[in-house]
């Protein structure tokens, strides 16, 4: 038996309980367990401080799976790669999807996933284009995976030292593990669990066959200890040996096997008198005692082994050498010393796993494997022990050899993040570089720590407005109020760039928008454009402000912005994409105002022109093809609108939008199949919607809408109590947002009240409702037919004032021109009215509705 196969079997003394657990879950697993109820996937858990044996453990894991005919994907945290994203998802996927070969076949394999995940996963460069959400990405990675375990099941996943792993790849396994479950698939998790991050609690708590709660290690008792030393040094080694060294090891499986391997070294008689020596001994592995024992090696061992520990796990001895600054052959001599001082692992033998991650191309041309050290807590001890000044500057020179070993930005940003800054315009570029990376492959958090990082470098004066704006993009979905700070900081830079200058105004508006700051939005550009010297400038900055203003409900004078808009797009004639937004919004404007629907689809047709509008353009919102997309809906050409709602969620699902900006697509599409009278197709759309909205989060614009769409659909199905529990579950009611909502939230919520029986507090809704909009000029009543409803409200108390507002909607209504809206009004002003009126109105409602593509409308007539 060789030494490494005799210390793994020592280290798995007293873990029967473990290796039962894992042999029940591969059981389960492979279809080998007695009952076919007790088959399938599942996590299990390994927890315990370092040096437990959670790493030998694993190996045993693998050896087993190996054994039972399943396929293993493994990887390891490392303490030095945390701020590198997705460093364990690359270990885990990237062998196993490298392996297709060429490009075309991997793109093959992955599909329209392959731009998505490819550049988090270190397969492809990132595209052109605005980046994937974190939701979105994340959702590729589970098809990635879930694809892999179809491919090759069963499968064990093996993730060790998780408590080191990047907090993109740990957020995601977390996320994926309870699909497990179901699944072939066997994820085995090792965790030091003082350290194990909030956002990985899933491996604490995940219920579950094979997950109920982590196996937790425990240190080996007195006797397992005398066994290893006795195993090591001889049968003959007495009790109180054997028992002092169970003490000052406190039943540490890692600490008692290094110990005993001293002691074996040393040829130490194992005797009681002998006892006394091991106290020092056992030292000699910690801390300070390994830096002191690791100096008498030499002082170029000494550098080596520094330029190892900064270096991290999976090291190329050739980049060690140039880090620490030694020859090749200098490199080789202090490895081989490290190997015998048992501080690196003993080199891999013929059938070693291939290394993965940032190294593997690196290591790809070498004939050595990687660098390993023998256990995390000699990596961790050694690089603590390296002098402060010192370390900072081998971070700085690892940095220098990674990107010369042409191992990219991206590897040497985590070494960047470990210098103190001096004003080097290369850690500057460097830094940007890295971010800009990261931001394209969906990892935002990291890219914002970078760009924090170059900014106290500092950048040069010229480039502090480009670094901040940068920053401000970074933070835009994890810390909005930061990037406004950051925006803000960024305009009050003294830079002459006007196209970085309006990029700035453009991203501080949309983000005070998104966080239901509309007043402050359009007061930034407001301020902005009489600035503007370029004219196309100017335009955008203007097409920006009619947005966002006509999504404020606050809006001081919204007629007069109105007239403005008009003037402006009558005379546009769609010559690029600034021009059809504004024409756009101008066909959006005159459905709000009930304007014939002629004019609105007039509109319409000219911002979409030859080619259409992008609905994940990287320079533009979404918001103004939406708007287009609703004109058509609103001015019966919901068929028109469906379409370009599924060209447009299509879009969305190949950029890996998979958050909010899907959920308005789902939820929409959902509002659009309500009015056509598809209701159960509406329904499963919303509830996709609302998932997905969910996931933002609550009492967001997103969530509003999903909500909003939702109780509309069932209402119409007749399913009054489920929609009254739905609003109380979400929390559906005022205050209301301060966006305007499609269909109007205040309006949907009282027509829910109306349902129920409560008219008054309906009516009190809806006059509220009527104070808001009417000001606005904001009168079709086939986007807010809330003159309809408060007729209905009022009908038993005050039938007059319920006729008369029952005749003013239909008369908005015959102005818009579009049959559904008119068929509507008709039929709700029949429910108010009496005798011959009420028999004529209804009558021509069923003929106009007949017309129309409501065929709810015209069913509930």
């Amino acid at each position: 038996m060789t030494d490494r196969r005799a210390r793994t079997r020592r280290n798995l003394l007293e873990r029967e309980a473990e290796l039962a657990g894992v042999d029940e879950a591969l059981a389960r697993l492979t279809g080998a367990a007695p009952h076919e109820a007790d088959t399938g996937g599942g996590l299990l858990a390994l927890s315990g401080p370092a040096g437990l044996g959670k790493t030998s453990l694993l190996a045993e894991v693998r050896r087993r799976a190996h054994a039972a005919g399943c396929t293993v994907l493994a990887a390891r945290g490392g303490e030095q790669e945390q701020s590198q994203p997705f460093h364990v998802a690359r270990q885990l996927v990237q062998p196993h999807l490298a392996a297709n070969g060429s490009q075309d076949e991997l793109r093959a394999v992955l599909g329209s996933w392959y731009a998505i995940v490819g550049p988090a996963l270190g397969l492809c460069a990132p595209v052109a284009g605005a980046p994937p959400d974190p939701q979105g990405l994340r959702d590729g990675l589970d098809w990635v995976l879930t694809h892999l375990v179809a491919q090759r099941a069963p499968l064990v996943l093996l993730l060790d030292d998780a408590h080191w792993a990047d907090a993109e790849s740990l957020g995601w396994l977390a996320a994926y593990a309870p699909r497990t479950e179901h699944l072939p698939l066997l994820l085995v998790v090792a965790y030091r669990p003082d350290e194990l991050p909030a956002h990985a609690e899933a491996f604490r708590t995940l219920p579950g066959r094979a997950g109920r709660r982590p196996l937790a290690l425990a240190p080996l008792s007195p006797a397992a200890v005398g066994a290893l030393v006795r195993e090591s040094v001889g049968g003959h080694a007495d009790d109180a040996f054997c028992q002092e060294a169970w003490a000052v090891t406190a039943g540490n499986p890692f600490e008692a096997v290094e110990l005993t391997a001293k002691v074996h070294a040393r040829g130490l008689d194992p005797v009681a008198t002998s006892a006394p020596l091991l106290h020092d001994l056992a030292a000699a592995q910690r801390g300070g005692a390994l830096a002191a024992r690791i100096e008498r090696l030499g002082p170029s061992t000494v550098r080596f082994a520094w330029a190892c520990a900064v270096l991290g796990t999976a090291v190329p001895q050739d980049l060690a050498a140039r880090v620490a600054a030694v020859g090749p052959e200098e490199a080789e001599a202090a490895t081989e010393r490290l190997r015998e001082a048992r501080v690196l692992s003993p080199a891999a033998g013929p059938g070693a796993a291939a290394p993965t991650g940032p190294a593997a191309s690196a290591a790809a041309a070498e004939p050595e494997a990687p660098l390993e050290f023998v256990h995390p807590l000699i990596a961790t001890a050694l690089y603590r022990a390296v002098p402060d000044a010192l370390r900072v500057a081998l971070h700085g020179r690892a940095a220098v050899a990674v990107v010369d070993a042409g191992l990219g930005a991206g590897a040497a940003a985590r070494h960047l993040l470990e210098t103190h800054p001096e004003g080097d315009p290369w850690v500057v570029r460097t830094l940007r570089e890295a971010a800009a990376e990261n931001l394209r492959a969906g990892a935002p958090e990291a890219a914002r720590r970078q760009l924090a990082r170059a900014l106290r470098e500092p950048p040069a004066f010229d480039e502090r407005a480009a670094v901040l704006y940068e920053l401000g993009c970074a933070s835009l979905l994890t810390e909005p109020a930061n990037t406004v700070n950051h925006l803000r900081d960024a305009l009050a830079e003294p830079f002459d760039d006007p196209g970085l200058r309006q990029g700035i105004v453009i991203r501080l508006a949309q983000v005070l928008a998104h966080t239901d700051r509309l007043a402050e939005a359009s007061a930034t550009l407001g301020g902005e454009i009489p600035r503007t010297r370029d004219p196309r400038a100017r335009l955008r900055l203007q097409a920006e402000q009619f947005m966002w203003d006509a999504f404020r409900a606050d809006e001081p004078d919204s007629p007069a912005r109105s007239r403005r808009l008009a003037r402006l797009a009558d005379r546009l004639t769609g010559r690029d994409l600034t021009e059809r937004y504004v024409i756009g919004l101008r066909a959006w404007d005159a459905t709000l105002r009930g304007e014939p629907a002629e004019v609105a689809l007039g509109h319409a047709a000219r911002a979409l022109g030859e080619h259409g509008l992008s609905w994940a353009h990287e320079d533009r919102g979404f918001e103004v093809p939406v708007l287009v997309a609703l004109t058509y809906l609103y001015a019966d050409r919901p068929d028109r609108a469906e379409e370009l709602f599924e060209a447009g969620t299509a879009e969305f699902e190949r950029q890996g939008w998979r958050g909010a900006h899907l959920s308005f697509a789902y939820s929409l599409r959902a509002y659009i199949r309500y009015r056509s009278g598809r209701l159960p197709a509406a329904e499963e759309l919303a509830l996709a919607g609302l998932r997905l909205a969910e996931r933002v989060g609550r009492r967001t614009p997103v969530h509003w809408y999903a909500v909003t769409i939702l109780i509309e659909i069932l209402l119409a199905r007749g399913r009054v109590d489920q929609a009254w529990q739905l609003a109380r579950e979400h929390d559906y009611g005022e205050p209301f947002p301060a966006a305007v909502v499609f269909p109007d939230s205040q309006t949907v919520h009282a027509a829910l009240l109306l349902a129920r029986g409560e008219r008054k507090a309906a009516a009190a809704e809806l006059e509220a409702v009527g104070r808001r909009l009417t000001p606005r000029g904001i009168q079709n009543p086939s986007w807010c037919p809330w003159q309809l409803h408060l007729a209905q409200a009022l009908a038993p108390d005050e039938p007059e004032r319920a006729r008369s507002l029952a005749e003013d909607a239909v008369r908005r209504a015959r102005a818009f021109g579009a049959p559904s809206a008119i068929g509507q009004a008709l039929r709700l002003a029949a429910e108010v009215a009496t005798g011959p009126r009420r028999t004529a109105l209804l009558g021509e409602a069923v003929a106009t509705l007949s017309a129309s593509p409501a065929a709810y409308e015209l069913a509930r007539a």
